[in-house]
């Protein structure tokens, strides 16, 4: 923990998922993902399911100090790339300079590259970022 400030943030979080399950001071496993990507980290699929994540409601839950053990960790990973890595390679996309890629080059992008993304999800993205 780098410092008090981020740890309330941790907590604060902690608190609204905790809010949304039931106040009962535990969260499901199941959105360790989603708690970790609101404090700013981006944990992969595998990175998620290696430190505890599961894919079905009700397998397990975690307390604060369960899950802080699990922010700590994956706050230790620097495999993240940073925003500047992410534009440079994206600008192997962008044909034109003009700072886009084509819909048809974003999703095929997000199917054919890492962690794949189902056709589902990718209308959901293309819909919520107004790409026809």
């Amino acid at each position: 923990m780098s410092s008090r400030e981020e740890m309330d943030e941790v907590h604060d979080v902690f608190d609204l998922f905790d809010f949304w399950d039931g106040r009962d001071g535990l969260i499901d496993a199941i959105k360790v993902g989603d708690l970790l990507r609101c404090v700013g980290l981006n944990p992969t699929l595998a990175l998620h399911t290696s430190l505890g994540g599961t894919q079905k409601m009700g397998e397990k839950q975690y307390s604060f100090e369960e899950f802080l053990a699990i922010f700590k960790q994956t706050d230790s990973v620097k495999e993240w790339g940073t925003f500047r890595d992410f534009e440079e390679a994206f600008k192997s996309y962008d044909r034109e300079g003009q700072g886009y890629i084509s819909a048809a080059e974003c999703r095929h992008l997000l199917t054919a590259m890492g962690e794949r993304c189902s056709d589902k999800d990718i209308d959901e993205i293309m819909k919520l970022t107004d790409i026809t």
